[in-house]
């Protein structure tokens, strides 16, 4: 056992109080200048991604800085029982407060597709304010606006990256009753192979959105269903990219020797946010790619 599981073996008799840090300061810093950028990229001038880039990366250091001391205190035995559950609750209500994030976007697709396009399609009046629209789901809007486009259906891209996130939510399942039992090289096996397979759903995603643009036509101004597509499936990649980052730091962790079969949050703070991305993308699958 190496020293650092020993000390970390050891529950520290207190509720440590870190000292005063610069990391928020920092980090709002950051998003302010993300948020700026952001503004000035969508009103077209031409520093916006610039200072939108920079404020993505100075966020990325600072990150790298918090999490690090995080890591160090933890490792360093400074974080009691009960700072292991302030921990838990934190990453309980992080992920409660994601659940409300997509049950938004959910809701607007339902909205949209059950409720405004069937009440447009009904009105007495729509062949004066609405020529030719059409009540089905996807539509081309109002009086044919929107350019024509073909939505993405359940194959095969769609299915093979349901197979792949399936999967790795299985050998992370696995990884995790290896490292409570102790097993080392085993833990690091199966959590480097879900991370693979999480960054294969990446690759493919990247390739369906390829297809979708180039081929199918389908865009963000393709109406309301091209917006809630690249929406909904977008903001989800976006997450599976956090995850995937999340495990990959979590694997160099298990490399260096960090985490026991007791203690381990860190790990499980992880699998609960990868679990969390998959039960997502099976109500994306079926609400945005069959139904």
């Amino acid at each position: 056992m190496s020293a650092s599981h020993s000390v970390h073996g050891s529950e520290a008799p207190y509720y440590y109080v870190p000292a005063d840090s610069a990391h928020p300061v920092r980090a709002s810093f950051a998003m302010l200048l993300m948020g700026i950028g952001a503004a000035l990229w969508i009103n077209e001038h031409y520093l916006g991604h610039w200072i939108f880039l920079v404020g993505i990366l100075a966020l990325i250091v600072v990150l790298f800085g918090w999490f690090g001391d995080a890591i160090r205190e933890s490792e360093g035995g400074m974080n009691s029982r009960r700072v292991d559950h302030s921990y838990r609750w934190s990453m309980a209500w992080f992920i409660f407060s994601e659940v409300m994030f997509f049950a938004a976007f959910f809701g607007s697709l339902w909205y949209t597709r059950e409720v405004t396009t069937p009440w447009l399609s009904n009105l007495d009046h729509r062949t004066l304010l609405w020529p030719n629209f059409s009540g089905t789901w996807p539509n081309l809007g109002p009086a044919g606006t929107i350019a024509p486009f073909e939505s993405v259906g359940p194959f095969w891209l769609p299915t093979i990256n349901t197979a792949l996130l399936l999967s790795s939510g299985l050998t992370l399942t696995i990884a995790h009753h290896a490292l409570r039992a102790n097993h080392r090289a085993k833990t690091i096996f199966w959590l480097a192979l879900t991370v693979i397979l999480g960054f294969c759903f990446v690759g493919c995603q990247a390739y369906e959105y390829h297809h979708a643009y180039t081929e199918l036509h389908l865009r963000f101004n393709s109406g309301a269903f091209g917006s809630l597509f690249y929406m909904l499936t977008g903001f989800h990649g976006f997450h599976v990219i956090l995850g995937a980052t999340m495990l990959t730091v979590i694997l160099v962790r298990l490399i260096k020797g960090h985490f026991t079969a007791d203690h381990h949050f860190g790990f499980e703070g992880a699998a609960w946010y990868w679990h969390f991305v998959d039960v997502v993308w099976l109500g994306l699958y079926l609400f945005v790619y069959w139904f």
